[in-house]
């Protein structure tokens, strides 16, 4: 033990002599100590308030009830200060739980989401100091592993060490954003911000600047004449083409990522998208098992929701990962999410499954393959931003995804069948099923608009005055 204590304490002394060096001064939270301690000691002042401040008061009364509500306020703000202080991936776990609107209380996502737009910034200083080294000729890179604490969902924070690597190396951000910008091209709502490579590095990207309100802003939305129905259907339209179709994902929309802003010109209203340093890239099986899945959990297969969901690393736990997925209740997954919007009775057993089925859920998440990881992330960014637009599982956003899931399928099977007549085959079934989606997108939207009110009443009228 004394042995590791005194390789421990050498190579601090190595590291801050290096470091020194190089920067003439010392920050603490360059030390991987530091963020575990602190990391430690606000976990134990947190455990200690919920377990002393709780535990003399009746479970279910109006006192308990308020008393947790003030508990829960003062350990989000910890936890953002925690995630201030300790900076890195621990800036990106608290802007991930800040988005889980419909999965942590309010206490907490309130507090945590200033961290989608009020990250702790970097010092004019230190931004010149980084460009005078990246565009001159000499370029110093110290790279320190930093020592990260072993909590609950240790997953999220093992992927956003993995991860940050490539969010910071913005050579790569700048080739995924022209990339992405590409694909979607036909999308002329969106927009991607133009690249300036002759002025970029891999830790200086200098691109155009776009403005506008968080996506999950709605009441931006209301002042400025933005459809938010319209926004979240586009928002959907965009996932789903990136997740099913193309296999190339943008991984971290959180609000502060995603911006909204309407064309003074045309009227439209735009989807701006930032921050594209973290992508992942589907290989061809897992994102078939993955279309596959989601036409079974649209449909209500049961059959083939296990039979997919085990092919993915669900094994017997494929229940609770259909609901994981959906943000539905088992009972609304057999039933069919598209049947009904999520009711505030389902959004409370939802919240209290969480807590109880902790243990499987992290146990789902450690055999899963890498890939679902940030599809879960993002899964769940996306519930949030819905939550906050009161636009959660609407008919058309299930639509959309099931047109990608068919155009992806159908793709698939063209590229591995060698008769024409069958590739014919599948092409007529394509369309033959997007007709039908197109079809059913006409009838709801009948359904629900004023010309369909007065068709279904004129019938109506027409039915009853025969007899």
């Amino acid at each position: 033990m004394a042995r590791r204590v005194l390789k421990l304490a050498s190579l601090v002394a190595a590291t801050s002599g290096i470091y020194l060096y190089g920067n003439k001064f010392l920050d603490p939270n360059d030390f991987g100590v530091v963020r575990v301690g602190r990391a430690i000691a606000t976990t134990a002042v947190i455990t200690y308030d919920y377990l002393t401040s709780l535990r003399s008061v009746p479970y279910g009364s109006e006192e308990y009830d308020f008393l947790k509500s003030q508990v829960h306020l003062r350990s989000a703000e910890r936890l953002r200060e925690l995630c201030c202080a300790n900076r890195g991936t621990f800036i990106k776990v608290g802007q991930h739980l800040g988005a889980l609107d419909y999965l942590l209380p309010e206490e907490y996502t309130r507090t945590l989401k200033v961290l989608h737009s009020q990250a702790p910034q970097s010092t004019r200083q230190e931004i010149e100091q980084v460009i005078r080294e990246d565009l001159g000729k000499e370029v110093l890179l110290l790279v320190v592993k930093q020592i990260f604490p072993d909590f609950e969902f240790m997953w999220l924070v093992e992927e956003a060490k993995k991860n940050l690597p490539l969010e910071l190396d913005f050579l790569n951000e700048g080739r995924n954003a022209e990339k992405v910008a590409h694909m979607l091209k036909n999308f002329d709502f969106l927009k991607v911000p133009r690249i300036y490579w002759e002025l970029s590095t891999r830790r200086v990207l200098l691109m155009e600047f776009m403005e506008g309100g968080q996506v999950n802003d709605r009441a931006y939305m209301e002042r400025n004449g933005i459809n938010v129905n319209e926004i979240s259907r586009n928002l959907g339209r965009l996932y789903s083409e990136m997740i099913f179709v193309n296999g190339f994902v943008h991984c971290d929309p959180h609000p502060g990522n995603v911006l909204v802003k309407k064309c003074p010109a045309s009227g439209k209203a735009h989807i701006i998208l930032l921050d594209h340093g973290l992508y992942q890239v589907l290989s061809e099986s897992f994102r078939m098992d993955y279309c596959r899945l989601w036409q079974a959990l649209i449909k209500a297969d049961m059959k083939r929701v296990q039979k997919y969901s085990r092919r993915l690393g669900a094994g017997d736990l494929y229940p609770l990962f259909a609901c994981m997925l959906t943000a539905r209740s088992w009972e609304s997954v057999n039933r069919g999410i598209d049947r009904l919007p999520v009711s505030a009775s389902e959004d409370v057993e939802i919240r209290s499954n969480a807590a109880a089925y902790l243990p499987q859920i992290t146990r789902l998440l450690n055999n899963v393959p890498r890939q679902m990881l940030l599809l879960l992330k993002t899964n769940d960014l996306l519930r949030g931003i819905e939550s906050a637009l009161h636009t959660r599982a609407s008919a058309s956003s299930f639509l959309n995804m099931s047109r990608c899931c068919i155009r992806a399928v159908s793709t698939y099977q063209r590229s591995k069948s060698h008769s024409l007549y069958r590739r014919a085959q599948i092409s007529l079934t394509e369309a033959l099923s997007l007709w039908q989606i197109n079809l059913h997108e006409l009838f709801l939207w009948l359904k629900g608009s004023q010309l369909g009110n007065w068709v279904i009443a004129l019938l109506s009228w027409m039915h009853h005055s025969t007899y």
